[in-house]
């Protein structure tokens, strides 16, 4: 065989999934250091500049193994980590063959290709998601049940038995990652809950859930550094091993629902409970209130609450989350005000039509 093309004593890093917002993050904070390698779609959007492009279709076996086949060929056998971001999601909650078709079967292709490397790391981005609910006080380990609810936790659940059966001598670092928001917001659920509050919308007054209930984050700064640290740890780990990644303290609905309007508009929002009953019929959430968001699916959610344990991640890592929600609320809300128009459209959400006519 040729030898490779492009010498370099950096190590060899690949990112799937490297045009979203954790892999444009993660590969522009490791270009210094290591040599990245982007993997995508055919197409745009394409990974930072910071890093060589290599297109594939991950539901396909050829396309796979022509991308290792130029990897191969540029630089070589050898990968320090493979950071595996790539997977389906879909917020609608509706099924869809793509999680089978993309999360779990494209990991598969994956995993078979990179036997043929000398990989000495491959990190797969799990979610806290797959875990069973929990009540206020008592924490989740990495040993806690799981018990996903929905298909994109379930998709997660069943491509870490793929890890535990097709990784072959790849370790395997299996991180359980709470949900992620910036500065900017960056958030679904977070977003969506302060536009709600922000226009003052009649869905915002109400919520089938417990008020004491809530699911912990992780600032995306926080998550890169965990991140990082896993790629710098690498050796000193072998098998498969699953960490929780996410802030300790869980902010319940309620806190979150009045600390955003205490931002807003320095007062106490007016929350009230409805029956799930009401609160699933599809009259009430899509067609009297036009909000396409809230999901009939979500309000058997409302209840579940979800706090971590990350001694884990502290002990094996080093590794402790320096924001707190409840800390970054002030400057993600200090965006929407200074440019709100930049906010709305920078988190896909629909202009107001106070905001169209500026």
């Amino acid at each position: 065989m040729d030898q490779p093309a492009i010498k370099t004593d950096k190590e060899i890093i690949v990112v799937s999934g490297s045009s979203g917002l954790i892999g444009t993050t993660l590969i522009n904070k490791l270009a210094e250091k290591y040599l990245i390698i982007g993997l995508d779609n055919i197409g745009y959007p394409f990974p930072p500049i910071t890093a060589e492009c290599v297109c594939i279709d991950i539901t396909s076996d050829e396309s796979m193994e022509n991308a290792f086949e130029r990897i191969r060929f540029a630089y070589g056998n050898k990968i320090a980590s493979v950071i595996h971001l790539a997977a389906y999601y879909d917020f609608s909650g509706e099924p869809s063959p793509l999680y089978q078709k993309i999360t779990v079967e494209g990991t598969e292709r994956l995993l078979k290709v990179l036997q043929g490397f000398e990989v000495e790391q491959f990190v797969f981005s799990s979610s806290l998601l797959v875990y069973d609910s929990t009540k206020p006080g008592i924490d989740i380990t990495e040993e806690s049940p799981v018990n996903p609810k929905w298909d994109y936790p379930q998709s997660k659940v069943d491509t870490e038995k793929i890890l535990r059966s097709k990784r072959g001598d790849i370790p395997v670092m299996n991180l359980r990652i709470a949900g992620v928001y910036s500065d900017e917001g960056d958030s679904i659920p977070i977003t969506n809950q302060i536009q709600r509050i922000y226009e003052n919308q009649l869905t915002s007054h109400f919520y089938p859930g417990k008020f004491d209930r809530g699911n912990p984050y992780v600032h995306l700064e926080d998550l890169i550094t965990g991140l990082i640290k896993a790629i710098e740890k690498r050796k000193e780990f072998s098998g498969m091993t699953t960490i929780n990644l996410g802030e300790p303290e869980t902010m319940s609905f309620i806190e979150l629902q009045n600390e955003i309007a205490c931002l807003l508009f320095n007062k106490e929002w007016k929350t009230y409970k409805i029956p799930n009953f009401v609160a699933k019929t599809g009259a009430w959430v899509q067609d009297l209130f036009g909000d396409s968001f809230i999901k009939p699916w979500m309000v058997d959610l409302t209840d579940e609450h979800m706090q971590l344990d990350i001694s884990r991640a502290n002990k094996l890592l080093d590794w402790e989350p320096k924001h707190r929600l409840k800390n970054s609320l002030p400057k993600i809300i200090e965006n929407l005000k200074d440019h709100p128009v930049k906010w709305y459209k920078g988190n896909d959400l629909k202009l107001p039509s106070k905001l169209k006519e500026k």
